[in-house]
């Protein structure tokens, strides 16, 4: 399954659980698509994406045990559906979307319960998808840098060309030749 419809997925999968097993569960599918997405875009993602991409992955990878859940426990992931990255930026900025979303959420469960061990489970949780938020920023600021770098470039490129174009010598120019 492609990587944004994935994410999409998850965020109406969090957005309908009503009950703390179920954003437990959501929270802890989040953390293994960000894995998941980001060992992708460690291995086949855009260059200067790269570092960043295998922190994520990383994160993703620690936070899992984080919570104690038995979709966790037997390993389960939506993730493993991620077939395609073809849009890393939107899948970013989806991504990110959710890892916000399942920040909010289990502070939520974390400020409901009296259960001690499930409060540090959220607060670790909290963390790892604040971590792998900031990763996930520091992507799109990295596809963003270059961005400008390529809308410079050309820019430049337009003012060394003058306003009609390139101009290519004696012989080519005036006659449309070559």
């Amino acid at each position: 399954m492609e990587a944004e419809r994935l994410v999409g997925v998850s965020r109406r999968a969090l957005a309908q659980s009503r009950c703390t097993p179920d954003i437990i569960a959501e929270a802890w599918q989040a953390q293994a698509l960000a894995q998941a997405i980001g060992s992708r875009l460690a291995a086949d993602g855009p260059k200067e994406l790269r570092g960043e991409a295998r922190g994520l992955s990383e994160i993703g990878g620690r936070s899992g045990g984080a919570l104690d859940h038995p979709a966790a426990r037997a390993g389960v992931a939506r993730a493993a559906q991620l077939s395609e990255l073809s849009e890393p930026r939107a899948t970013l900025t989806g991504l990110g979307t959710l890892l916000g979303e399942v920040g909010i959420a289990l502070v939520g469960v974390a400020c409901e319960t009296d259960e001690q061990g499930l409060y540090w489970q959220c607060m670790e949780a909290i963390d790892a998808a604040d971590e792998s938020m900031d990763r996930v920023h520091g992507m799109l600021r990295r596809l963003d840098e270059q961005d400008r770098e390529r809308q410079q470039d050309l820019e430049r490129g337009r003012e060394r060309d003058g306003p009609y174009g390139a101009i290519r010598g004696p012989a080519g120019s005036a006659a449309g030749q070559p």
